[in-house]
């Protein structure tokens, strides 16, 4: 058999990894609240290319969805024309709305580009 002074040092070191397995488990727990605090943290802080990078993504989710609606209403899929028209002024009025954004934004660029500091 063994060593009582290393059956005493195996007991310790025993109780040691069960407090450290205790304090990981608790830490644990707490993980996924300290995640969600920072994502809403970092939600919470929007500048305007997050903003304009959303607004991208819905301009290219209307055009797909007019694209999508036209290629129903040709095949015959039960899709009425006021759905066709109405799919195309949204793509076609967010784009546009897309491109003045653009536009005024690189005119404000210039602008500061050429203020003297």
């Amino acid at each position: 058999m063994g060593n009582p002074e290393n059956l005493t040092t195996l007991k310790s070191a025993h109780i040691s990894i069960g407090e450290v397995r205790m304090a990981i488990e608790s830490i644990g727990g707490k993980l996924p609240s300290l995640i969600q605090e920072v994502q809403k943290q970092s939600k919470d802080i929007s500048g305007f290319g997050n903003v304009l990078g959303e607004f991208i993504g819905s301009v290219n989710d209307d055009q797909l969805k007019s694209s999508q609606i036209t290629n129903d209403f040709i095949n015959g899929d039960g899709v009425e024309i006021h759905e066709v028209m109405i799919a195309g002024e949204k793509a076609k009025t967010s784009l546009e709305l897309l491109m003045e954004i653009r536009n005024k934004t690189i005119d404000m660029y210039r602008e500061l580009t050429r203020m003297s500091i």
